[in-house]
């Protein structure tokens, strides 16, 4: 099963074959991805790799954080489990960038200073 890891610090004119190349010196890789905006395509600085085995991925860390690619001192780690799509404001509130504070902001009550001085004015 490959090892998803994370690389970050990339110079903006790596993609995704110098990525591979750098990490194939740690062993077989899967798939080398540099993350891109989705508008502009620009890289954003960071990205993942597979590694074909576990062995391999720990041999990459070691051997490969901060190491130079492209002129920048690249940081590789084990990639963490994804936790899903962003949300705005901290337990599912969104919007007023609010959430988890307490109270409803419409009627000024609750703990946590929820109002402030935004009380019925529509």
């Amino acid at each position: 099963m490959p090892t998803k890891l994370y690389v970050g610090n990339l110079a903006y004119s790596v993609n995704n074959d110098d990525l591979a190349q750098h990490f194939a010196q740690a062993g077989k890789v899967e798939t080398a991805t540099v993350v891109t905006d989705k508008f502009s395509g620009q890289s954003r600085g960071f990205g993942f790799v597979e590694m074909s085995d576990p062995a391999e991925a720990t041999r990459a860390v070691e051997t490969l954080n901060d190491t130079d690619l492209k002129g920048r001192r690249i940081r590789v780690d084990e990639a963490r489990a994804s936790s899903g799509p962003r949300s705005g404001g901290g337990g599912g509130g969104g919007g007023f960038g609010g959430g988890g504070r307490g109270g409803d902001r419409r009627r000024g009550g609750g703990g946590g200073g929820g109002g402030g001085g935004r009380r019925d004015r529509w």
